[in-house]
């Protein structure tokens, strides 16, 4: 069994952003949309804000009060689609109910939507064209790309169907000639299903999900999911009991947590060269 390190393979990508943005004739600037006062949104905004400086990109964080109109923050996306010194925009997510997510994020310029959410995003990923794409699925293809991880004709499962991740990260293994099945919480037989996959990535956040009796003996398993179980940072797989069976497995923490953040970056210094 071999550990995808991803805390490994994204400090090195940091590095590189970091060399990148250090020849930049003008600073790479990052535009955040906070609304309201979720706790676990705040920490990931502040997580993404601390890697924009250590890697030398300039992110300013807007936070808009959670009663806020639709239209007042989509006037503010307008203002910043129209400055030439904002290169990239972030929504955070999820937004109060009664606001509109995607016609909040298909305000977004595509050349600026470093999540790659926006509908010309989407659509260029499912046709297979060049497109920013979601930081977390990104990240998880770097993993696979840089242990020389073959999936050509590998059966592969993803367990979520997220336009962030899930579904974004089916295309891409579709793309490396995976067959893929996309399961959720209403798929039939889950467990069959996944006892019979050659690579498993399982994102949907519930701890210690994915048991050693669902796992074929040599599978890849890639573990997005986070939880919080009595202080401790899980992911969806009992990764004890699973481990054993795996030819390749992502840890939690230190897996995909640190790949997205990285990929993240990555996409700002895409958006600064299409603006």
């Amino acid at each position: 069994m071999y550990i995808l390190d991803g805390k490994e393979l994204a400090k090195n990508i940091r590095t590189q952003v970091k060399l990148e943005t250090s020849t930049l004739s003008k600073p790479a600037k990052l535009l955040v949309i906070l609304v309201g006062k979720d706790p676990a949104s705040q920490i990931y905004v502040s997580s993404k804000e601390k890697a924009c400086r250590d890697t030398g990109i300039e992110a300013t964080t807007i936070v808009f009060d959670e009663n806020i109109t639709q239209k007042e923050i989509t006037n503010r996306i307008d203002e910043a689609n129209n400055d030439p010194t904002i290169h990239g925009i972030l929504v955070q997510l999820p937004l109060p109910k009664h606001l509109e997510e995607q016609v909040i994020i298909n305000h977004i310029a595509p050349s600026k939507d470093v999540d790659g959410l926006t509908f010309v995003n989407q659509g260029r990923l499912l046709a297979g064209q060049k497109g920013i794409v979601p930081a977390t699925p990104k990240g998880v293809m770097h993993l696979i790309d840089a242990y020389h991880l073959d999936l050509t004709g590998k059966n592969a499962i993803v367990i979520g169907r997220s336009n962030l991740v899930g579904k974004p990260l089916a295309l891409l293994l579709m793309q490396r000639n995976a067959t893929v099945t996309v399961a959720h919480s209403k798929t039939n037989n889950l467990a069959g299903i996944i006892a019979s996959a050659d690579i498993v990535c399982s994102a949907v956040g519930i701890p210690n999900f994915i048991t050693a009796d669902m796992i074929k003996p040599g599978a890849v398993v890639i573990d997005i999911g986070i939880s919080r179980v009595f202080g401790k940072v899980v992911g969806d797989v009992d990764y004890e009991a699973v481990s054993p069976l795996c030819s390749y497995i992502t840890p939690v923490p230190g897996g995909i947590g640190p790949m997205t953040i990285a990929s993240l970056l990555e996409n700002v210094l895409e958006c600064y060269k299409l603006v």
